[in-house]
């Protein structure tokens, strides 16, 4: 059981057992996810996971499962515990879906690259996107070496931390290892963090450092400028302090799932907005608006007033959707109840 504490198990996820319905089963956290197979780690070792129909594309990584070991060394899964913390984001394409990047995140770690210059609206959305999730967010700023000009990243660190604020943010050059110990500050033993960002970041880079060992394979950008994907699966990774590392595909782009993060990652503008002469102030044009004030005296950027409103206006589209596809379900599910009971009835009538 110590193995499992280890990798996170704790109160939360043993009191979800029942010890007489389980009893065969053995609690197990997905390690990777290979789309028709799962890695599960079990207090005896690691397995490869069989899964049932009803249970394929439930569980992601980091997920704290139940079980069935079987005599060949493989396992069957069994049911999926309920998640501490889940950070995800709406699936591409048109449907209301929510694809799930990691289960059970203590620490989202958000890379951004200061040599191609920190992308700031783009960081206010995956903020958002993981103070949604449960999780405390963190900034890495990879590629400090080849951001030569100390004005520049002088600059480009103090950009972030307005764009972030009370979010720590911590520059590194991960092959050199500079900025390294300041990032294990951040993961606690036991913690589960997971990194965030586009191909060609530095996500595989920083993730070998901190292994002290080439785990993942790197490249560089492609001619055209955008990052390769070199991580083509998720993986949890115990790292040497004692935490653990999620990695996973870049993210070209986060579509919000949820609304509730994005206020959030704007608490500058939350105390701005206190002084709003209205108390359900919308921060575009009313009279005694704070937050219109403090971009007219240059106290505010307006472009984080202007992102804070994008983001605002595609929760609430995607609250909306939510809305849309919950009514749909209940009309399909009420069809399916009423073609069972004219069943049913035309049955008792023969």
């Amino acid at each position: 059981m110590s193995s499992l504490v280890s990798l996170g198990y704790g109160p939360f996820f043993s009191q979800q057992l029942d010890l007489e319905r389980d009893a065969d089963l053995e609690p197990a956290r997905v390690l990777a996810d290979h789309g028709a197979r799962l890695v599960l780690a079990l207090a005896g070792g690691e397995r490869q996971a069989h899964l049932p129909a009803d249970l394929r594309g439930v569980a992601a990584v980091g997920d704290w499962v139940l079980c069935q070991p079987l005599p060949d060394g493989t396992a069957v899964l069994r049911r999926v515990l309920q998640r501490r913390s889940v950070l995800s984001r709406q699936a591409a394409g048109a449907a209301t879906e929510q694809q799930v990047l990691a289960a059970n995140v203590d620490l989202v770690l958000v890379v951004e690259p200061l040599d191609q210059g920190p992308n700031l609206r783009r960081l206010e959305r995956v903020l958002a996107a993981a103070r949604a999730s449960g999780a405390e967010p963190a900034v890495v700023l990879t590629k400090a070496d080849l951001c030569s000009d100390p004005a520049a990243l002088a600059g480009a660190l103090e950009a972030v931390r307005e764009a972030a604020p009370g979010t720590p943010v911590v520059a590194v050059a991960a092959k050199a290892g500079d900025g390294l110990e300041a990032v294990r500050a951040l993961l606690a033993p036991g913690a589960t963090a997971v990194l965030v960002g586009q191909s060609g970041v530095g996500k595989s880079t920083l993730l070998n450092a901190l292994l002290g060992e080439a785990a993942e394979a790197t490249a560089g950008l492609a001619q055209d400028g955008r990052g390769r994907h070199t991580t083509s699966w998720r993986r949890l990774w115990p790292l040497p302090g004692g935490a653990l590392l999620v990695d996973g595909p870049g993210i070209r782009e986060l579509q919000l799932w949820s609304d509730e993060g994005v206020e959030a990652a704007f608490p500058d503008l939350a105390a701005l907005a206190a002084g709003c002469r209205f108390r359900d102030c919308t921060h575009v044009g009313e009279p005694g608006c704070a937050v219109q004030a403090a971009v007219a005296a240059g106290t505010l950027a307006g472009g984080r007033l202007a992102s804070f409103h994008k983001l605002s206006r595609e929760a609430a589209a995607l609250a909306a959707r939510h809305d849309a596809a919950a009514r749909q379900a209940e009309r399909r599910a009420g069809r399916v109840l009423e073609r069972a009971i004219r069943d049913f009835q035309r049955r008792r009538g023969r």
